[in-house]
């Protein structure tokens, strides 16, 4: 009799590892063990759950009589938590329950039995295979007492011949998983990769998404802004249109998390989440289970990819990690596609400058050969594009090769440079231009931007006012030289009356300023065409300030102010055009005078530097901006300002250039506000 049931044990093992061994699947693999046990151990129910290698359950099957039975992975965790398999998992030994409602291990629920009570029987078996527990069988009877010893013997060798077919088909469902998110990844990255237009990315990122997924619904959030906020940008699936556009502050919702801590998460009920809050909802969405993880680019969070509602009802075991790797893949590629999408408008205003420019701008390649002309540069030259195609630059203009180079190294090996130069039209006229040159990129290619701008206007200007020049130190020198002539007679004719004296010395004093004036311009004409000072000789600096001042008061004393002369030790001699340098003094005190308030004390002042004698003028006018420093000592030019006293510009110029032709240095040290200091110096003769 033992002989005919150990045969008939053997018979039925057999008869399992074959249909338990001829399949892959874990699923049905854990069906045909289930249908197994209930057919040869019987009960009214029975269920596997399958557990990973930390001993946390992935997947079960449960059989009500002859039919499967849908489950939730809350129930699974339940019942390895806090049931009778959560009791065998631990002490990873079977237990035969005769009545399940005199056994506080079982975990009851509302359909124990038709009555209620909860009194069945029950045997749990853990499944070992080489030592590793990867799951749990349970059977359940409707009667207490229905199972007993044999029973759990049946079952635990029907386990244990089971256990390696589960395990292997726990493994090649782990594989058959790991193959689908490698190919989603894979497939992802070809996807992605295949456009760099910012919305046609965004797209391929939600199909894929949808696709790898299976959920109803798919989203894209970018973080934008100072604060940080999300901004969902791109939808796809059931009322997409109504995520669009729609904005979540910095760090609130589940979607925030995700962005501020840069992790992934699975959330397989909403409802039962208490961090899911208002600032999650969409509207006409009902969210059930969301999976969200971190768009990222170079490390960094850039945005947040979100799964709704998987169309199973429940996330596969890896989701999560599809999800995390789309995300890394979209981000790199949405990065790329925003860079892309900067680097088109930068392209596209650059052409629009370049088109509308006012000066005419030409593209050539380093080795000068015109590649692109801008409008205004085809209207001034008069060629046509095709034409300008076949010039190189020299041949359009002249090229000042000193500043560019021979092989124009020094544009692309340095900054930009400028000269004044001649632009060639093609009815054989020319155009006189200022020329700023630099390196540029252009059309991804390394090449170089002439900027041509007319100063014909300003030519003739100048043209103008060196006729007027000429006129006055010319025409007007003559004349001059009579009247001081014949107010020196009048000097010696006229008695000792006051009044007629008085108004005498007026005019003398005016006198001198225009012949100040004309011979300051005769020496700016003279001193930048190239010649030297010859009537240069020893003069004492202190005797030249002297008379300086001398000439400067009936000016300051009609405005009520004090002129201070302020020597530091004695002065060296100096060699210099006595009358060329009393004259820059006269000019600084004048305009120390005409810009100092009523009142005012003006100081002029010197002493020696090691090898140059220092002079300065110290207003308290209202002082000069830093960006008008330098812009003062040209010709012509004033400081502009509607309460700023009028001129023509010459008189600071003439300083700048008499005290360089002496071999010295000027400049002004100056603040608005509080007034301004002039200074210069010159060499000082050798002892």
């Amino acid at each position: 009799m033992a002989k005919d049931r150990t045969r008939s044990l053997l018979e039925l093992l057999i008869q399992v590892n074959r249909e338990v061994a001829a399949a892959l699947d874990l699923r049905t693999v854990l069906q045909r063990l289930l249908f197994a046990a209930l057919q040869n151990v019987g009960g009214e129910r029975g269920s596997i759950v399958v557990l990973d290698d930390n001993g946390k359950p992935m997947d079960a099957t449960i059989v009500y009589g002859t039919s499967l039975h849908e489950h939730t992975t809350q129930q699974l965790r339940e019942t390895v938590d806090r049931g009778l398999a959560g009791w065998v998992v631990r002490h990873r030994k079977a237990a035969l329950i005769p009545d399940t409602s005199q056994d506080e291990r079982w975990l009851r629920r509302p359909d124990d039995t038709l009555n209620k009570n909860g009194q069945k029987s029950a045997i749990c078996v853990p499944l070992l295979a080489r030592e590793r527990l990867v799951g749990v069988l349970t059977l359940v009877h409707p009667l207490p007492n229905a199972f007993g010893p044999e029973h759990l013997e049946l079952m635990q060798a029907i386990a244990d011949q089971a256990s390696i077919a589960v395990l292997n088909a726990r493994l090649y469902t782990e594989s058959l998983r790991q193959a689908r998110v490698m190919t989603a990844l894979a497939d992802g990255a070809a996807a992605f990769s295949a456009s760099l237009e910012v919305r046609e990315v965004w797209q391929r990122v939600l199909n894929q998404t949808m696709q790898a997924m299976q959920v109803e619904t798919v989203a894209i959030g970018l973080i934008e802004g100072p604060e940080q906020g999300l901004v969902f940008r791109a939808a796809a699936g059931q009322n997409a249109g109504n995520i669009l556009d729609r904005r979540i502050p910095g760090g609130q919702g589940l979607a925030g998390l995700v962005a501020r801590e840069g992790h992934g998460m699975i959330i397989l009920n909403v409802k039962e989440d208490k961090r899911y809050t208002e600032a999650d909802r969409f509207s006409g969405i009902e969210a059930n289970a969301i999976a969200l993880a971190p768009i990222q680019s170079q490390g960094k969070t850039i945005g947040v990819l979100e799964a709704i509602n998987p169309v199973s009802g429940i996330f596969d075991p890896d989701a999560l990690t599809v999800m995390t790797g789309i995300g890394g893949l979209a981000g790199t590629t949405i990065r790329n596609a925003q860079l892309f999408e900067q680097l088109q408008n930068a392209h596209q205003r650059y052409r629009e400058l370049f088109e509308e420019s006012i000066d005419p701008i030409f593209i050539t390649d380093l080795e000068g050969r015109v590649i692109e002309a801008n409008r205004e540069a085809i209207r001034l030259s008069g060629f046509q594009t095709d034409d300008l195609h076949k010039m190189s630059i020299d041949q359009l203009h002249e090229v000042n090769w000193n500043k560019t180079g021979m092989e124009f190294e020094n544009l692309i090996n340095e900054t930009g440079r400028n000269y004044e130069s001649i632009l060639h039209k093609a009815d054989s006229g020319g155009v006189p231009v200022e020329v700023y040159a630099r390196r540029v990129e252009f059309e991804d290619t390394d090449s170089i931007q002439w900027t041509l701008r007319d100063i014909s206007e300003r030519k003739e200007l100048d043209s103008l006012r060196e006729d007027l020049t000429a006129m006055i130190y010319h025409d007007l020198r003559s004349p001059l030289g009579n009247i001081v002539s014949s107010l020196d007679v009048l000097g010696g004719m006229i008695g000792e009356d006051e009044s007629t004296r008085s108004i005498l010395s007026i005019a003398v004093n005016s006198t001198d300023r225009i012949q100040r004036l004309v011979n300051s311009l005769l020496d700016i004409n003279r001193l930048e065409s190239g010649q030297t000072i010859a009537t240069q000789k020893t003069v004492n600096p202190q005797e030249l300030i002297e008379a300086a001042v001398r000439d400067v008061m009936p000016s300051a004393t009609g405005r009520h102010q004090k002129v201070e002369i302020q020597i530091a030790g004695t002065l060296p001699n100096i060699w210099v055009d006595a009358d060329m340098l009393r004259r820059v003094l006269i000019n600084l005190l004048e305009n120390a005078i005409k810009f100092s308030k009523v009142g005012a004390t003006i100081t002029i002042g010197a002493q020696k530097d090691e090898n140059s004698a220092r002079f300065w003028v110290q207003d308290n006018g209202p002082g000069i901006p830093s960006s008008e420093h330098k812009h003062i000592f040209e010709k012509f030019a004033r400081v502009k300002g509607k309460d700023k006293p009028g001129g023509l510009g010459i008189g600071l110029a003439f300083c700048r250039i008499a005290v360089q032709a002496h071999g010295g240095m000027i400049w002004v040290e100056s603040k608005e506000g509080k007034g301004s200091n002039f200074i210069f110096t010159l060499p000082v003769m050798s002892e």
